[in-house]
């Protein structure tokens, strides 16, 4: 795809939009995962929550991600997020997400740039899930829909994501004190970013 405009992308089209690699199957947001979705945080509550804002008992229903779902694919219509669900290969019927990568914020114009967000299912740490299917993700945002700049906002002592973010090519921008509010305490973050050197 060439030229700098993303609506050469049709964004009506994005939550069809399915990605692969070697190992998985990256699917957008369906109605009908909310039950897998909740399960995938249900059982990895304890896992996710140092990295986390805190949620409220009710984050933790199948019928707040029917809800949130909805949302998310409005949102994609809108061209103001792209999200994907991880999935092996091998479970066809998406019923064991493995993860998730999200796109959000995302601003077009002068600009075109998006903060990342991902996490991964405890089980499956370690295994390079994460690293492959971002690598993919980052492929689609920057030659389909042409973002310049993807930022991702990481704890010093999230080790094993800035592991990722690294293998990446993100290179850090600094810092800002106090920038989040995680797991109910306001922590520092760093600030690794990727650009879409085609563009410059």
């Amino acid at each position: 795809m060439h030229g700098g405009n993303s609506m050469a992308y049709d964004f009506s089209t994005l939550k069809q939009q399915r990605l692969a690699t070697k190992r998985l199957l990256l699917q957008p947001p369906d109605p009908r995962l909310a039950g897998p979705i909740c399960a995938y945080f249900k059982r990895n509550r304890e896992f996710l929550a140092p990295w986390s804002p805190r949620m409220r008992p009710v984050f933790f229903s199948e019928a707040f991600h029917r809800d949130k779902i909805q949302q998310e694919l409005s949102q994609m219509s809108e061209r103001r997020l792209v999200k994907f669900w991880l999935f092996q290969l091998s479970d066809s019927g998406f019923r064991h997400p493995l993860g998730q990568i999200s796109f959000s914020n995302l601003i077009w114009g002068a600009f075109r740039s998006c903060f990342l967000g991902y996490s991964i299912d405890q089980a499956e740490a370690g295994r390079g899930f994460t690293t492959e299917a971002l690598a993919e993700a980052l492929r689609f945002v920057f030659d389909e829909l042409r973002l310049h700049r993807v930022e991702a906002n990481i704890m010093p002592r999230n080790l094993a994501s800035i592991r990722v973010v690294q293998k990446l090519d993100f290179v850090c921008e600094g810092s800002s004190p106090k920038y989040l509010k995680i797991n109910g305490i306001w922590e520092d973050h760093l600030h690794y970013v990727i650009r879409n050197l085609a563009l410059e």
